[in-house]
C-alpha cells in the first residue's frame, strides 16, 4: 500500500508532507493514521526543535474524504479521528509551521490553524464549505476560529466562499501570504527564529498562549463531534454528500 504522510528530519526541523494526490490530498481514514503516527514520532525525537506540515501535489488539502462518507454518519467517514490530529498539532510541545502552496478546504483550513504558524502562497485558496452540503464545520472550528476575525469567521462560515492567500493573512488565518517562488524562503525565515527559542521555553510559551480558552479542548471536541455528527447523518448532510459525488446541485440550491 502506498504511503500517503512522509516524514523526514534534517537539522532540527521536522518535515511532515501529505502526499495522497490522486483525491487532493484528502483526510482519508489512511492518511490520517499516518498524519497521526508521524506527528507523535516527531514531537518524540529529542533531536527536532520545529515541525513544518507540507504537501506534494497541487492542493494542501481539500477537506475529509467524501468518498468515504456514504455511510450516514460522521465516525463512518472518520471525523472521529480529526480532533485527535488537531489536538496533538496544536498542544504540541514543538512549534507546528505550516506550508501551504495550494488549496485548503474544510478539515484542511483546520489543520491550517491548529498550526503555530502558518504561511501561504498568495495563490492558495480557502474556503469553509461545509455548509453547501449541508453539514456544518464544527469541529474544525475549535482550531479556527481562535485565529479568525469575527467578522470574517460569520461572512466566511456561512457563505462558504472562495478566498485567497492575501485574504487569509488580513483576516488572521495565516500570518504570511507570499509569492509561490518565495514560500519556501518564508517558511526557512519562520524556522530559523523558532529554532532560536530553548524547546522548555518554547514548550511552556505554548502553554501559557492555552491557558485562556474557556473550556478545555477536549470538551470542546467532544461537544462539536456531537453537532457534526448530527448534520452528517441528517437528511441535509446525506443529501449534501450525495450531490457533491454525483457532481450535481443540491436539492436545495434554488432553481432559475
Amino acid at each position: 500500500m502506498a504511503e500517503f504522510v512522509h516524514a523526514s528530519t534534517a537539522r532540527g526541523v521536522a518535515t511532515i508532507t501529505l502526499d495522497s494526490q490522486h483525491n487532493r490530498n484528502a483526510l482519508s481514514s489512511q492518511l490520517m493514521a499516518e498524519l497521526t503516527e508521524r506527528l507523535g514520532a516527531a514531537q518524540a525525537d529529542d533531536a527536532v526543535r520545529v515541525i513544518v506540515l507540507t504537501h506534494e501535489g497541487r492542493v494542501f488539502c481539500s477537506g475529509m474524504d467524501l468518498s468515504e462518507a456514504r455511510g450516514g454518519s460522521a465516525a463512518g467517514m472518520g471525523v472521529n479521528a480529526l480532533p485527535p490530529i488537531l489536538h496533538a498539532i496544536w498542544d504540541s510541545p514543538k512549534p507546528v509551521v505550516a506550508r501551504v502552496a495550494g488549496p485548503a478546504r474544510a478539515g484542511g483550513v483546520g489543520l491550517i490553524g491548529a498550526c503555530d504558524i502558518a504561511v501561504a502562497a498568495s495563490t492558495a485558496t480557502f474556503a469553509f464549505t461545509e455548509v453547501r452540503i449541508g453539514v456544518v464545520p464544527a469541529v474544525i472550528s475549535i482550531t479556527v476560529l481562535p485565529r479568525l476575525l469575527p467578522r470574517s469567521a460569520h461572512e466566511l462560515f456561512l457563505t462558504g466562499e472562495l478566498f485567497d492567500g492575501d485574504r487569509a493573512a488580513a483576516i488572521g488565518l495565516v500570518n504570511s501570504a507570499v509569492d509561490v517562488a518565495d514560500l519556501d524562503a518564508e517558511v526557512g525565515r519562520y524556522v530559523d527564529m523558532l529554532a532560536l527559542g530553548a524547546p522548555g521555553a518554547l514548550a511552556a510559551t505554548k502553554l501559557m498562549l492555552r491557558r485562556a480558552r474557556p473550556a478545555s479542548m477536549a470538551e470542546d471536541f467532544a461537544a462539536m463531534l456531537a453537532l457534526s455528527a448530527e448534520h452528517f447523518a441528517g437528511e441535509e448532510g446525506q443529501e449534501g454528500i450525495a450531490a457533491f459525488t454525483e457532481k450535481r446541485p443540491a436539492r436545495w440550491v434554488p432553481h432559475s
